[in-house]
């Protein structure tokens, strides 16, 4: 059975589902039907990125999908060594060439790579690609608020969406309330926190038990009640299916706090800060 999953307007009138399908390590065959699964469950958007080396599946999944293209949101992003303009370009082409699409409905820059200073130039090709309809929607992964007010300011164009870290170990509160304040949508990238320890974490158990959900899908429902899309990854059907069944249930207040009341000044997964971090 399909769940129909909410949607959200981005600052440049695209929409997205609240909740979208991670392809991380979703390859080949197999890759292909785990993707297919989730799109006759009812997921509609769908992550990707260069460097997964996954957009063949990805592709391959949309072709062989009954949903029309036109509902689906497919998402690439461009890696760090092709931040460079003319690069960048080409990167793109490649990516659809790869995937054997005609556009992407959102394509981000991975990282910042702020040492490197291309951003801005990989930012004006992906602004370049909307223009020529190659992609429907730009944004960014890992950008803090300062490379996002420099590529609005050198060319005038902000982006819609922002994917970054964020689960309740690592819940961002200041960089939520900047993108609200800026309407820039957030992206949840790694949700659940890569499922680890905080599956059997005490508080949350806690409150699995009073809604009668899993801890999963109490982590999605705040990430939804934030405000965030969040993009959990999964090959299996049965998980995939329990990970959009968060639409039938409400926490309030008091539950959103304990759960926000999870961060850690150490939170992040891999310590990746993007002020320092660079991907390539």
């Amino acid at each position: 059975m399909s769940i129909d999953i909410p949607e959200i307007a981005l600052n440049d009138g695209l929409t997205l589902p609240v909740i979208g399908l991670g392809t991380y390590k979703l390859k080949g065959n197999d890759g292909v039907n785990s993707i297919q699964s989730a799109m006759d469950i009812g997921y509609r958007l769908i992550d990707s990125a260069y460097n997964y080396e996954n957009e063949g599946t990805v592709g391959e999944a949309v072709r062989r999908s009954s949903v029309p293209r036109e509902e689906l949101r497919i998402t690439s992003k461009l890696p760090g060594r092709y931040q460079l303009y003319n690069k960048a370009v080409t990167t793109i082409e490649e990516s659809l060439y790869r995937a054997h699409l005609d556009y992407y409905d959102l394509y981000l820059i991975h990282w910042p790579n702020p040492k490197q200073d291309h951003y801005v130039e990989a930012w004006q090709a992906l602004i370049d690609a909307k223009e020529k309809g190659l992609i429907r929607s730009i944004g960014v992964c890992n950008f803090l608020p300062e490379h996002m007010e420099r590529l609005e300011k050198e060319t005038g164009v902000k982006p819609s969406v922002n994917q970054i870290e964020l689960h309740p170990y690592f819940n961002q509160a200041n960089q939520r309330n900047w993108h609200e304040e800026n309407e820039i949508k957030i992206e949840s990238w790694s949700p659940l926190a890569r499922a680890n320890d905080i599956l059997h974490n005490d508080t949350l158990q806690m409150l699995a038990n009073q809604h009668n959900k899993t801890i999963s899908q109490i982590i999605l429902r705040w990430h939804y009640q934030l405000g965030a899309i969040s993009i959990p990854k999964s090959a299996s059907p049965t998980r995939q299916h329990e990970n959009i069944s968060i639409f039938d249930f409400t926490l309030d207040e008091t539950e959103m706090s304990l759960i926000s009341g999870l961060t850690r000044p150490d939170g992040r997964i891999n310590n990746q800060d993007p002020a320092v971090y660079e991907e390539f």
